[in-house]
């Protein structure tokens, strides 16, 4: 069975048909940047573009970097701040001609496919994954049931937003070394590890495909810390997941 899924961040928006007996990419994805500034409107033409690449015409599963209820977009960290309070689902399925749309937030998406197909697969107790990007998203597991909208990037580190501190945005921008970077990443985990205790943590996102560069840096930490094994597409594969109702 295929589904689309469709990944919003804040430097790329990308997606492909989705086998769900393998939890991968049917066909090579298709990537457009991401507007600036990204507005709905803007944003709902990419996701278009991405979806029309393809020429799909079932449901589609759409990933949105903050919290999501109900298919409406409740906040807008590294995105235009008109996507707060916007009926998401409703907006991109009018773009896509009345097809069936399913919003969710980016980093409960990774999570699921993660837990369902990579490195959280037959895991119990409290797994967190983090998805390293533009900001930093969270995905918390307790005995494989998903506790949504966490948005663990935006707990308080140093008296700003975490995801400021140790996002790979964070590190491009600064130009940290890889070593520099690890030690943000090591007081963040710390941070979390404090808060919540978990068994597991998955390191997700762009970054994650480089993960020999840093993980082994990190110590101090608890958890078992393992690179997400779907690495950039977790999100594409959890939306489509979402969409076909397995969530």
């Amino acid at each position: 069975m295929e589904i689309f899924g469709v990944d919003i961040g804040g430097s790329g928006i990308k997606g492909a048909p989705v086998d769900l007996g393998r939890g991968d990419l049917a066909q090579p994805r298709h990537k457009v940047l991401t507007p600036q500034p990204a507005t709905p409107d803007d944003v709902a033409g990419c996701v278009k573009e991405v979806v029309d690449h393809f020429g799909w015409s079932g449901p589609v599963g759409v990933t949105f970097p903050g919290v999501v209820t109900s298919g409406v977009t409740r906040t807008a960290a590294n995105v235009d701040k008109g996507w707060i309070d916007t009926d998401a689902a409703r907006l991109l399925g009018d773009r896509l001609g009345g097809l069936p749309v399913t919003v969710l937030n980016d980093a409960d998406a990774a999570g699921i496919a993660e837990m369902t197909f990579g490195a959280g697969r037959g895991r119990t107790g409290t797994v967190i994954m983090l998805t390293f990007g533009t900001g930093i998203g969270s995905a918390v597991f307790v005995n494989g049931h998903l506790v949504p909208n966490t948005e663990l990037g935006h707990v308080e580190l140093h008296g700003h937003d975490a995801e400021k501190h140790a996002s790979s945005k964070a590190k491009e921008d600064e130009d940290l070394s890889w070593s520099q970077w690890a030690h943000r990443v090591q007081t963040y985990l710390a941070h979390i590890e404090m808060l919540f205790s978990p068994e597991l943590f998955i390191i997700g996102g762009g970054v994650s495909r480089k993960s020999e560069k840093f993980l082994p840096l990190v110590e101090g930490i608890r958890a078992e810390m393992v690179p997400a094994q779907l690495q950039n597409n977790a999100g594409i594969v959890g939306a489509a997941m979402a969409a076909a109702g397995r969530v």
